[in-house]
């Protein structure tokens, strides 16, 4: 069991880095394009905090001890976060016509749909993880604030999500939806928390002998 869960998470990290380094490269094809742009997306620091978990959680799993506790909450982090990049891009985001000739459209499935829909399954399902404390949800709060402060600071310069556009929605629409990012984070995180108490497949437990 401990082999078969290592090889899904190398697997899914291999996805998400094989498509950020894919966009990353045609995105290097827009006139416009700057490092500090692509990099500032929600979708792929989402994305990339996922690989690193994903990573870790490979290693950490073969072990023959229960994983470091930072080792889980790295992984309770990244699966709060990609949940969220998979809703809002979902709910939000997909209906809405691309203003970008550049984007791949199977990177963008792998980052808003694939890897979202995996590590929400891999947290819930393999229990190779302890109980995560509800002030954990707090801390979840803490990147994607940031996130939002460093965005809005910088202003017309980089408006990576329409809902963002405080020159077209105006300031207090964009304030409203802050507040329902803040808001999904914190349902996003107590439910992940919540999964933490669930022990569907163990990847420390034996298997059962051939024959019964």
């Amino acid at each position: 069991m401990r082999a078969t869960v290592a090889v899904l998470r190398v697997a899914a990290a291999v996805a998400v880095l094989v498509a950020v380094v894919s966009q990353w490269e045609n995105s290097l094809r827009d006139p416009g394009y700057r490092f500090v742009d692509f990099f500032g997306y929600f979708t792929i620091q989402s994305n990339l905090i996922v690989l690193l978990a994903l990573l870790v959680g490979a290693f950490t799993v073969l072990r023959r001890t229960p994983p470091p506790r930072w080792t889980v909450a790295l992984r309770a982090g990244a699966t709060t976060y990609i949940a969220l990049t998979g809703l809002v891009f979902n709910l939000v985001l997909a209906g809405m016509p691309s203003t970008d000739p550049y984007t791949l459209g199977w990177a963008s499935d792998v980052f808003h749909r694939v890897i979202p829909l995996y590590v929400v399954l891999d947290w819930v399902v393999f229990a190779d993880r302890d109980r995560q404390p509800w002030r954990r949800v707090w801390q979840f709060l803490a990147f994607p604030l940031v996130w939002v402060v460093v965005v809005l600071a910088r202003g017309a310069d980089f408006v990576p999500y329409p809902f963002l556009d405080v020159a077209t929605l105006g300031g207090g629409a964009v304030a409203l939806w802050c507040v329902g990012i803040t808001v999904a984070v914190g349902v996003i995180g107590a439910l992940v928390v919540a999964a933490s108490r669930l022990r569907l497949l163990d990847p420390d437990r034996p298997a059962p002998p051939h024959g019964t």
